[in-house]
């Protein structure tokens, strides 16, 4: 089980020195590529201030998966912190966002895995990317690494 401590080391090391439309898109591009390569049946969303550069969802998705996307995406945007991180602190006190943040509509709002903040060093969070269609923990994983990869491959 990952760790909140885990967590934020993530969002610490997994920053972008940009962040505009171009460098979406291509970060979009990337996760694209390495889901089909993988076969994975997942949406992916990039967001810079809640405006979506970039969306796909290929097969096995369904319109559910555009809703996880967009609730976790608004729990990532209101703390800025991944919302696999948001999750695990409650969880990690043995109680739930759900329980412990009733004024905050379920519906809209979605403490799981796999959406991270797009950050950019001096400056902070600017956006976000997401996966859904996998479990959360898998979802998590799958945009860190895709993160790591993109970063390592680029200045970006």
């Amino acid at each position: 089980m990952t760790t909140s401590e885990e967590l934020l080391a993530q969002e610490r090391r997994l920053q972008f020195t940009r962040f505009g439309n171009d460098v979406a898109i291509e970060l979009g591009l990337h996760l694209l590529d390495a889901a089909r390569e993988q076969g994975l049946p997942i949406a992916i969303s990039v967001r810079r201030n809640g405006h979506r550069l970039f969306h796909v969802s290929l097969p096995g998705t369904s319109p559910d998966n555009d809703s996880w996307l967009e609730r976790k995406a608004r729990v990532v945007e209101r703390f800025g912190h991944s919302s696999f991180y948001v999750g695990t602190t409650f969880r990690e006190k043995g109680t739930t966002f759900e329980a412990e943040s009733p004024h905050l509509d379920p519906a809209l709002y979605a403490a799981h895995g796999g959406v991270f903040p797009v950050v950019v060093r001096g400056t902070g969070p600017v956006g976000t990317v997401g996966v859904s269609g996998l479990p959360q923990a898998e979802d998590h994983e799958f945009v860190v690494t895709q993160l790591e990869s993109f970063l390592n491959s680029r200045d970006a």
